[in-house]
């Protein structure tokens, strides 16, 4: 058993001055543990130990924790003296939007913002403003931000939610208080990879947007069936309302061009993130032109507002002009590299997992995965809450973290691999993997 009491303190220490001891609650976990330093695939903690790192900041650091060249990049902007001028346009920000425009082939214009949240916030305004519509439509198991319309239904049970049923919608499980009940009213949940419950929807109410991530990797790694995307593209043209990818997650972490270039799916807006700046804190909403001019409209009425002191702040946008040149490079062949990782760590873990006696089922998509102890792959949220074992995903996860392995202790959260990971890490976590599954 590892000491963590140094860990222990800080947060008795935080408690005094924050609520809960973390400013985001969503780090808060058992075991909570105060990480000091990464670098490269590993983290170590207040207490000396140290992890093969595969939490990823939530899937940020694609790169690696304090990659050298994007560091370099944010030192030399600093050194220049280039920080918050607060008026005008920069060099960086445009020079980020043409790398970025260059790599993603179906967005045609974009705007810079801090976090996806903020991103995902203006999706649907600009989807409400061009449709003249008010309702939209989400995934049950989705993460698509914090505020008002989206912060629901992520990891509900089935007394919040009921159980599972088609063609139909699911009640509003809001993740926080002080959601007014007439947001909750506008916004209808439904079940990834599931459109005869799209059209109930729209049969029942003026849809403005479907907002989703094209594969659900807050509840693990629910990938879509054969057709459902198209699908969706298809009923939104037939149906006037825009399709909306959030790809804060999927995006770059899985393809320069994002997930929409594998799937070949064009959606009307895009939302991107987290692996776009190595961790630092910058999102994009991208798009269709004819959508995004909506920032720029001539009538008032029609205007949709996008401000923020911090949008586009040189330091992180140095950062992520860095991390996509890097992205871009075939020297480096970042994605092919991870993905030689994900696939040992694939064959190694359904070898491991075959000698546990149970069912397990091991889902990935490039460098991001999530080991599922059920007998299939997930076809949705409910699929996961019936058919997964969640207390064994937690013991499972607890006893990898005491053998020198990190992911998020809590069930189904994504474990994601960085361009820093090497060959030896994916056999070191495998045979920790083993020790632990003896264990289990």
């Amino acid at each position: 058993m590892q000491e963590r009491e140094k860990s222990a303190g800080i947060l008795r220490e935080n408690e005094q001055w924050i609520p809960g001891g973390v400013v985001s609650l969503n780090r808060k976990s058992d075991p909570n543990i105060c990480f000091v330093r990464g670098k490269g695939s590993k983290v170590f903690d207040i207490d000396g130990n140290g992890y093969i790192d595969y939490q990823a900041g939530f899937a940020a650091s694609f790169l690696g924790h304090n990659d050298d060249d994007v560091n370099a990049a944010v030192e030399a902007t600093l050194k220049d003296q280039h920080l918050l001028m607060g008026a005008g346009p920069t060099a960086l920000e445009g020079e980020f939007a043409k790398l970025f425009i260059e790599s993603v082939p179906y967005a045609e214009k974009l705007q810079i913002t801090t976090t996806g949240s903020e991103a995902t916030y203006h999706a649907i305004r600009i989807a409400r403003t061009v449709t003249k519509r008010r309702h939209i439509i989400v995934m049950q198991g989705g993460y698509n931000g914090w505020h008002n319309d989206v912060a629901c239904n992520v990891i509900s049970t089935l007394d919040d939610v009921g159980p599972y049923t088609s063609p139909g919608e699911y009640p509003f499980d809001s993740l926080s208080a002080g959601v007014p009940k007439e947001h909750s009213n506008l916004v209808h949940i439904i079940n990834y990879n599931d459109l005869e419950s799209v059209k109930y929807v729209i049969g029942k109410y003026d849809v403005a947007c479907i907002l989703l991530e094209p594969i659900l990797q807050n509840i693990g790694m629910v990938k879509p069936q054969e057709g459902y995307l198209q699908g969706l593209r298809t009923l939104a043209d037939q149906n006037g309302f825009l399709l909306i990818f959030d790809e804060v997650k999927t995006g770059f972490r899985h393809a320069l061009g994002g997930y929409q270039s594998l799937c070949g799916v064009v959606p009307d807006l895009s939302t991107f993130g987290k692996a776009i700046a190595n961790g630092y804190p910058l999102g994009v909403i991208a798009g269709k032109q004819k959508y995004m001019d909506y920032f720029v409209h001539p009538e008032k009425e029609n205007r949709v507002m996008i401000a923020g002191t911090y949008n586009a702040f040189p330091l992180t946008t140095a950062a992520a002009i860095a991390t996509l040149k890097k992205l871009r490079s075939a020297e480096y062949d970042v994605y092919g590299h991870v993905e030689k990782l994900g696939s040992r760590l694939e064959s190694g873990y359904m070898e491991i997992f075959s000698k546990l006696g149970r069912s397990f089922y091991v889902a990935r998509q490039g460098s991001a995965f999530c080991v599922y102890f059920m007998d299939h792959a997930p076809v949705n949220y409910h699929d996961v809450l019936t058919s997964h074992d969640f207390a064994l995903d937690v013991k499972y996860r607890k006893l990898l973290i005491e053998n020198g392995i990190f992911n998020f202790p809590a069930a189904i959260k994504q474990g994601s691999i960085s361009y820093a990971h090497s060959l030896e890490d994916i056999e070191m976590t495998l045979e920790a993997t083993e020790k632990v599954v003896k264990l289990l």
